[in-house]
């Protein structure tokens, strides 16, 4: 009987460990009044350049607890367009530019005026609706506990 009690007492402790001390990397999107998490493992940002008038998207990548900028496209090269990428080729009016560079974090200033969009392979999330205009919204890796992560919690 001893031993059951000790195999059982023994699961359980492993178990209340995994759940206090295993970490998810998890992309938290954060804003003033809330936030969200994200269950795919890629994401774009999609905005109105402001100076250029045209639609501009970057798209992001979780690779383990890492976020990379894995590439942007764009209308026309002008104000604040990369230099440093990869062109790939492409017949849809944009350029296609490869980027693969590792960010601590995204920070946007929300505007209904450049309609700053979150899209996800099953959701868009119109930011400039969710926060007032001029908000900060920030996208990071967050390393949850795995009971925080099991029950959809922000940190």
């Amino acid at each position: 009987m001893n031993n059951k009690f000790f195999i059982f007492g023994s699961t359980v402790l492993i178990v209340l460990l995994l759940f206090l001390l295993v970490r998810i990397p998890v992309i938290n999107v954060s804003y003033d009044d809330g936030g969200f998490q994200l269950t795919e493992d890629s994401f774009e940002i999609y905005w109105i350049h402001s100076v250029e008038k045209e639609p501009w998207l970057e798209t992001y990548e979780k690779k383990g607890d890492r976020l990379i900028l894995a590439k942007t496209r764009f209308k026309t090269f002008g104000a604040g367009t990369p230099s440093d990428g990869e062109i790939i080729p492409s017949n849809d009016g944009f350029v296609h530019m490869k980027i693969d560079r590792e960010v601590e974090g995204v920070e946007l200033i929300v505007s209904k005026n450049v309609e700053t969009t979150l899209i996800t392979e099953s959701r868009e999330y119109h930011l400039f609706e969710l926060v007032e205009d001029y908000e900060n919204v920030s996208i990071r890796i967050n390393k949850l506990p795995l009971w925080q992560y099991l029950r959809g919690e922000i940190s």
